[in-house]
């Protein structure tokens, strides 16, 4: 998946999370479990594909990026490449 398209699906979901808060506040109120409620568990989740997005963007830099980084470190200067 591309990385714009990533990028536009957790916006989505950010935006419908907050959408949820301001409008919808008796469906956020229901309780799932105990003391929890749908928006508590929402904001919860929030944080969840925040970490997962960060770390899926780390592994891809770790594998896909970092090898180029290193060939560019150490590419001797003014070989008659361009940059």
């Amino acid at each position: 998946m591309a990385a714009a398209s990533v990028t536009a699906a957790f916006l989505g979901w950010y935006a419908v999370y907050v959408a949820l808060s301001a409008f919808a506040r008796g469906f956020m109120a229901r309780q799932v479990a105990g003391h929890v409620n749908v928006a508590l568990l929402l904001g919860l989740l929030q944080f969840a594909s925040t970490f997962l997005l960060a770390w899926a963007y780390l592994a891809y830099a770790r594998r896909r990026l970092d090898p180029l980084a290193q060939d560019l470190r150490h590419r001797p200067a003014g070989d008659g490449t361009a940059r």
